[in-house]
């Protein structure tokens, strides 16, 4: 990959730039809420979209903000149980 300066960036620096980006660590969960709110905050922030939705769904554009910043906070559900064996350790 090259920057358009023509010096190359690597990997470790297009994920320290770009945090959804994410890592062969990231669990299918963190990779989708990741890109839930991403496409939630695009929505937000382009003012056209966001008032598309409102008229779509009958809404004033201040209450689909603030149905789309609620949807934010867990846009794919509460997380799924984890085996990690250092949690099982403090119960």
């Amino acid at each position: 990959m090259s920057n358009p300066g023509g010096a190359s960036i690597s990997a470790e620096q297009l994920k320290a730039r770009f945090v959804g980006t994410g890592n062969a660590d990231m669990s299918k969960y963190e990779w989708m809420t990741n890109q839930h709110r991403d496409t939630y905050a695009s929505h937000l922030a382009h003012y056209d979209q966001l008032s598309y939705m409102a008229v779509a769904e009958n809404q004033s554009i201040g209450r689909m903000r603030l149905k789309l910043f609620d949807k934010m906070i867990q846009p794919c559900g509460p997380p799924p149980p984890t085996k990690d064996i250092n949690r099982l350790a403090e119960k």
